[in-house]
């Protein structure tokens, strides 16, 4: 057990999309900078869920996939050396008299810091899983909560089963590649964006709504075929699969961050326009942050960052003023061009 007795200006719990970004921006402000992450690797839920899945939706970057973005955030994120602790989960809270923070995490380990900026997301995510009794049998073999490959779908017959932005986005990425995709949703309205439904209904994806999956058949952890019923009606179909995909959604856990005595509504964290939570110096940004017009995007999430760091760097040190800060303008970064 190694005990970090540095006191660091600022410490991002959380190494994902946001919390990358926000350690870049922080090492701008010549703060000193820890990351912890509990995941042991860098990029949160993106490489591990959506490595394959086409990101569109950040100014300047056309398209990009998952994997690629976070090779270029965790690369950005290094600029200015921060130190990275992975495979660390941080429990307890404590402030201490001088005003600095005490974080104690799973394996005892303990950081001392000046502020907090929670990168969370919504805490340890777990996939919901299908509630049919033989489900185990056929998962990680031909049921899956995620795509890892895209590759590995072609030519098959998938079923995807969900009506959000994740299980229409594959069924778009799928459409192209295998050889028959179907999509079952148990409402008969979307809730994924509304030009990627459109494309999925004006394809080749068969989409079945309101339906849900009855039963799953196979064997030795092979599916051979799906039986859906259609919700409130008896029309039952059975239908030939290779792949069955399920995107019903997280389970959220936001942890021992729930006892630290932070105003918390609805499972994410209440924070004003400074992202500053009740608890002052510490700041909570990306999907835990709580605020009226929130955006619910990546790009929403790199604009707290940094709005929570200037706020750090003000509590650190509230006499200084705090200048616009641009990384054209920035020589550390520009001398070298």
């Amino acid at each position: 057990m190694v005990q970090q007795k540095d006191i660091y200006d600022i410490t991002i719990i959380g190494g994902g999309p946001v919390g990358l970004f926000t350690a870049f921006y922080s090492g701008m402000r010549e703060m000193k900078t820890k990351v912890i992450e509990f995941l042991p690797y860098l990029g949160g839920k993106v490489p591990y869920f959506y490595p394959e899945k086409i990101i569109r939706d950040i100014g300047g970057i056309p398209m990009i996939s998952g994997e690629k973005l976070t090779e270029d955030l965790i690369k950005q994120a290094m600029t200015f050396d921060p130190a990275i602790i992975l495979n660390e989960q941080v429990l307890h809270m404590e402030k201490l008299e001088d005003g600095t923070f005490l974080l104690t995490s799973n394996n005892g380990a303990q950081h001392y810091t000046k502020t907090i900026v929670l990168a969370t997301g919504f805490g340890s995510l777990k996939s919901v899983k299908l509630n049919l009794a033989n489900a185990i049998d056929f998962e990680e073999k031909s049921l899956h909560y995620s795509i890892k490959k895209l590759e590995s779908y072609r030519d098959k017959n998938v079923l995807i089963s969900g009506g959000g932005n994740s299980a229409v986005d594959w069924a778009n990425e799928l459409e192209p590649i295998a050889n028959k995709v179907t999509l079952i949703y148990r409402k008969p309205m979307f809730t994924g964006i509304e030009s990627n439904v459109s494309k999925m209904i004006h394809s080749t994806v068969d989409v079945l709504n309101p339906y849900e999956l009855l039963e799953l058949k196979g064997m030795g952890g092979q599916m051979t075929s799906a039986i859906v019923k259609q919700v409130d009606g008896n029309d039952l179909r059975e239908i030939e699969v290779d792949n069955v995909i399920v995107n019903h959604g997280f389970e959220i856990n936001l942890g021992p961050i729930t006892e630290w005595g932070i105003n918390i509504e609805n499972g994410t964290i209440v924070v004003d326009h400074t992202m500053s939570t009740s608890i002052p110096g510490i700041f909570a940004i990306g999907d835990v942050a709580n605020y009226p017009s929130k955006l619910a995007l990546i790009a929403g999430g790199f604009n707290e960052g940094p709005i929570a760091v200037n706020g750090a760097k003000l509590h650190v040190s509230p006499k200084e003023s705090l200048k616009h800060l641009f990384s054209t303008h920035y020589e550390p970064l520009t001398s070298g061009n």
